[in-house]
């Protein structure tokens, strides 16, 4: 992983060199490996080291672009120089803005050095151990151990310059039986905050409580979603980008400043939260602003990219893709606010619902209401009179996310499954019918 004296001084090298109008330019590296498992054997372990070196050169109004993934200065003359090239033969662009000027960043810790010192034993033996207590209870493992680690910069010749370096693990696992699956994982940019095992143990627990499951019939149901199945959220958060708003194509659309979700549901996008810790800058290299976009469930803030921004007249977020995006903004790094139940208390105050680890095969059925179709999928199970009384069949759901958000009775504290996010306690969720894949 190329250190940030490394890459500063590559950028310079491509900034001296250019003859550009405006250069811009971001140089990356990059590591990871894999060990997977499946039917209780280690089958691919890989490790992968890389760097990427991308150039914009900007004639007038003007943009080319070249990549490479070698960083010798023969490479770098050779991408500079086919940058410019496409410039000039580029259609110009209106639009295109001037490069950003020197910013200021907040610092973040996204990069645990314990991640790098993870070697292909550690994976083997966490895996190992694993797959020992599924064979021990008579059922099959499959999963993942993966680690990585990057650091990268942008930089402009207007002096502007934006670095950062990242780590992250993540454990998954399922234990699989003839008639059940159980589930769990985590991630994390910290090594210890990982642990394989008693992830292994969660997944093999749900495996063997979810044995010989029985059928119920489809319909609406009060359901618990563990933070993994809270992840149906994610196609909420394209309706922030302020362009979407702009073309009609977003929920939020003419929402603005309205009461869209329930008085309980506060969502930021923040990247400086303790479980985030992610990128200070977009792609255009804008410092990334921490944005309500819920409050208390009033439609608050959208998030903008540079060009977005301008049309309205105020600051950009810092959610911005950077080069010749069209999509405009995204809110990355999202949180949802919690409350103080835990999961058992979410149980135990339900009459009869539904226990749901994750979902699968999600898809959207329609953008502008937010609907979404999926499968239950790794440890379903049936609550009676505040127990879990069975393991159930898997269901096909279609549901409003809105009208999901606006039907959470109880949440517990959030945690990190991609967004930062609580489990929650959710009536009249709507399963249509039922299904026989485990």
């Amino acid at each position: 992983m190329l250190s940030r004296n490394e890459i500063k001084n590559i950028l310079d090298k491509i900034m001296d060199i250019s003859t550009a109008d405006e250069t811009e330019a971001y140089v990356g590296s990059h590591r990871s490996s894999l060990t997977r498992f499946a039917e209780n054997r280690v089958h691919q372990n890989v490790s992968e080291d890389g760097v990427h070196l991308s150039i914009t050169a900007m004639l007038g109004k003007s943009m080319g672009d070249a990549s490479t993934n070698k960083l010798d200065d023969e490479s770098i003359k050779k991408t500079v120089a086919d940058a410019i090239e496409i410039a000039r033969f580029a259609p110009p662009d209106d639009e295109l803005l001037p490069r950003l000027s020197p910013q200021t960043y907040r610092e973040v810790r996204s990069y645990d050095p314990t991640v790098d010192e993870l070697a292909p034993m550690d994976r083997a033996q966490a895996v190992g151990e694993a797959i020992r207590l599924c064979e021990e209870n008579g059922l099959r493992a499959a999963g993942a151990f993966s680690d990585r680690s990057g650091s990268g910069a942008m930089a402009n010749s207007s002096g502007l310059f934006a670095f950062h370096q990242s780590s992250g693990v993540n454990f998954s696992m399922t234990a699989q039986g003839d008639d059940s699956t159980g589930w769990a994982g985590k991630s994390s940019h910290k090594r210890h905050d990982v642990d394989p095992g008693s992830l292994a143990r969660i997944a093999v627990e749900k495996s063997l409580k979810s044995r010989e499951p029985k059928s119920i019939p489809p319909g609406k149901y009060t359901v618990i979603l563990e933070p993994a199945a809270v992840g149906v959220m994610n196609f909420l958060f394209g309706g922030f980008n302020a362009l979407a708003v702009d073309e009609g194509r977003s929920f939020f659309a003419g929402k603005m400043g309205q009461k869209v979700l329930g008085d309980n549901i506060t969502l930021i996008s923040d990247p400086y939260h303790p479980l985030h810790q992610g990128s200070p800058f977009d792609g255009d290299g804008v410092p990334t602003k921490p944005v309500i976009l819920i409050d208390k469930g009033v439609a608050a803030n959208l998030v903008y990219d540079r060009l977005t921004a301008k049309k309205h007249g105020v600051e950009p977020t810092g959610h911005g893709g950077g080069g010749r995006n069209a999509y405009g903004a995204y809110p990355s790094n999202t949180v949802m606010n919690g409350g103080d139940a835990t999961l058992e208390e979410m149980i135990a105050s339900t009459d009869k619902g539904i226990l749901i680890t994750r979902f699968w095969y999600m898809r959207v059925v329609d953008p502008m209401k937010v609907i979404v179709t999926g499968m239950t999928r790794d440890g379903t199970f049936l609550i009676e009179n505040g127990e879990i009384v069975c393991g159930i069949k898997n269901f096909r759901f279609n549901q409003n996310v809105v009208e999901m958000l606006n039907n959470v009775e109880m949440m517990s504290e959030p945690v990190y499954s991609g967004m930062v996010v609580p489990a929650m306690k959710v009536r009249d969720f709507n399963f249509t019918s039922g299904t026989d894949a485990v």
